[in-house]
């Protein structure tokens, strides 16, 4: 049976193709460090496109800016024919883009409750009307309750639609912040880093969920994930950089055997970039206590090199594996 939400009496976006997202020579400075240096991809119409990269690389700062959350110092984002560069973040939402975070944003409540908060964009009766219950404003509320619940069915949560979000799992919680990013009927959603922090079967079902909803839904979608099998299964095209540079774009088979990729995940020899000396016996590759550099400022991310070593052997594995790897 179909998962496809009915749409007859929904109130808000009719659905339609999604446009092409495309961003163009983003660049984004803090204190005159470079966090993004002239980053350039498009999110092909209703496709998956993943936004990979070390810890460090810039791509929660993309991220920020798709979203309105960080104005980019030059370059330009766009979604068709609009420009959403300079946008407040709730007028890019409006538009049709939407997204989910890292860490677990949840409000107290019911499953249902945190749906709603995300049909608020698409409400059109006004406070008064809603605050007295009447009639056209509670026929609204009903047919938003009802998408809500759809949408809850098309994320695995429907039996949960009524239970307090603090008595979920860790993934279905995170997926209670997909679900909530899809009462907004975006055109396009993006998705930072969805399957982190979860166990296998969590992240094997949470992948089944995205490729659902792509599938369902007709959306396009820009992941950011460092866990590479799951890349490798879901993405068509695949955005990867290094130090706030673009360094490599392609599918997924190629992306994964492109030199630049791997020396930035593995610390392998690469083609010469301009202004870089290849690691040798004199040269070092870059340890992850360099990366601690980069404008993002997060020192932490490099202070140990575990977290770019499990990032290399995962994409090692990803590349290596015949198998589905999620």
């Amino acid at each position: 049976m179909s998962l496809r939400p009915t749409t007859g009496t929904t109130p808000g976006r009719l659905p339609a193709a999604p446009p092409p997202l495309r961003v163009r020579d983003v660049t984004v400075r803090f204190a005159g460090l470079t966090a993004l240096d002239e980053v350039s991809f498009t999110v092909a119409p209703g496709s998956v496109h993943a936004l990979i990269g070390p810890n460090g690389a810039g791509k929660s700062t993309c991220f920020n800016v798709l979203s309105g959350l960080y104005r980019p110092s030059s370059g330009q984002v766009l979604l068709g024919d609009e420009t959403l560069t300079g946008r407040a973040p709730h007028r890019i939402a409006a538009l049709g883009v939407a997204r989910t975070f890292q860490n677990i944003v949840t409000t107290e409540g019911t499953v249902a409750d945190n749906l709603m908060v995300g049909r608020h964009v698409l409400s059109r009766a006004g406070f008064a009307s809603t605050a007295l219950r009447l009639p056209r404003a509670v026929r609204e509320q009903r047919a938003h309750l009802a998408r809500a619940r759809e949408i809850a069915e098309l994320t695995g949560l429907a039996a949960r639609f009524d239970t307090p979000v603090a008595l979920l799992s860790y993934g279905d919680r995170k997926r209670v912040e997909l679900a909530r990013a899809l009462c907004l009927e975006p055109r396009v959603l993006l998705l930072d880093e969805p399957v982190a922090g979860m166990n296998g079967a969590e992240r094997a079902r949470t992948a089944e969920v995205i490729d659902t909803v792509r599938a369902e839904l007709g959306l396009s979608v820009l992941l950011v994930e460092h866990d590479m099998g799951l890349v490798m299964r879901l993405a068509d095209e695949v955005t990867v950089l290094d130090f706030g540079r673009r360094i490599a774009h392609g599918t997924p088979d190629e992306v994964r055997r492109h030199p630049e990729v791997l020396r930035a995940y593995l610390g392998t020899p690469g083609e010469d970039a301009p202004g870089e000396d290849v690691p040798g016996e004199d040269t070092p590759a870059r340890d992850a206590g360099t990366r601690g550099t980069t404008a993002q400022g997060t020192t932490a991310q490099g202070t140990t090199a575990q977290g770019t070593t499990a990032q290399g052997t995962a994409l090692e594995e990803a590349t290596d594996s015949e198998g589905d790897p999620v």
